[in-house]
């Protein structure tokens, strides 16, 4: 049965690629982002556009008026807009923090707190939201990005339990690094920082379609965590059951930042093994 779907940030990236594998399914789409991006996935049957800054609102008043003119319904909410931030505590900015709780976090629960009266009132529906494995694992030099996505996770689990009687799932998505535009958004006032994270987003072997996949997968079973790629799994499983070598590979990772920032290196190799960003 065709579902309807609501897709914010969906001209790209991941989104992009959720729209595409919605629309595969013969799914209704509608991309919600703030810009067209010039994506090839608003001109496919079965999507439509519409502009929305998820730190606005009015934009999400909007976004629900469509949606019950259109359809007077709604199934899938995917909660999928997001910006790439970072930087060490003392060099992020607190107008850099802010941002990043608008968009992040505060963009994820004003379409929650939109579109919930909505889900409860047919009695049904599925919340998906875009975190990060930053929100399970937290790696040095992230703690603006690692504070948001944990805090996607936090109210995910929290709408798991309390939508549950009124038939909403509530699923959240946790990818570890993937070859994304989000590097992109990386624009701080901690270069180093951000020449690591483009570095480690660009390099990945990863692409937002196998995302995607993994996150269809994990709707489909109604799994409230959502892990898609083995990096990320791997991490989890590391912090969780051998913490000791976890620790290790964090200060190490610690380290190899101070080394780079000793260099002023904007281009830096600093690995880490268990990484959180997406």
């Amino acid at each position: 049965m065709s579902r309807r779907v609501l897709v914010t940030g969906g001209a790209s990236g991941l989104g992009a690629a959720l729209v595409a594998s919605f629309v595969e399914r013969g799914d209704e789409v509608l991309v919600a982002d703030i810009s067209e991006g010039g994506s090839d996935e608003l001109d496919r049957p079965g999507t439509s556009y519409l502009r929305l800054d998820v730190t606005s609102d009015e934009g999400w008043a909007a976004a629900l008026s469509h949606v019950e003119e259109r359809w007077g319904g709604l199934d899938v909410l995917v909660n999928n807009a997001g910006i790439a931030s970072g930087g060490r505590i003392d060099v992020a900015t607190l107008e850099e923090w802010q941002r990043v709780i608008d968009v992040n976090l505060l963009g994820v629960v004003r379409g929650c707190r939109t579109f919930v009266p909505l889900l409860k009132a047919q009695g049904s529906g599925h919340i998906v939201n875009t975190a990060s494995l930053a929100g399970l694992v937290h790696p040095p030099g992230m703690a603006s990005y690692n504070a948001v996505k944990a805090g996607v996770v936090a109210l995910s689990e929290t709408l798991q339990f309390e939508l549950a009687p009124y038939g909403i799932h509530t699923s959240v998505v946790c990818p570890s690094f993937f070859r994304t535009n989000l590097a992109s958004s990386l624009a701080g006032s901690d270069t180093v920082l951000d020449g690591i994270a483009r570095r480690l987003i660009n390099r990945s072997s990863t692409t937002a379609d196998q995302i995607a996949a993994e996150v269809m997968k994990g709707i489909d079973a109604q799994r409230p965590v959502i892990l898609t790629d083995k990096p990320a799994r791997r991490a989890v499983f590391a912090k969780r059951y051998t913490r000791p070598l976890y620790d290790k590979e964090q200060l190490g990772f610690a380290r190899r930042i101070q080394e780079a920032a000793e260099r002023g290196d904007t281009g830096s190799t600093a690995r880490s093994t268990t990484k959180g960003g997406a």
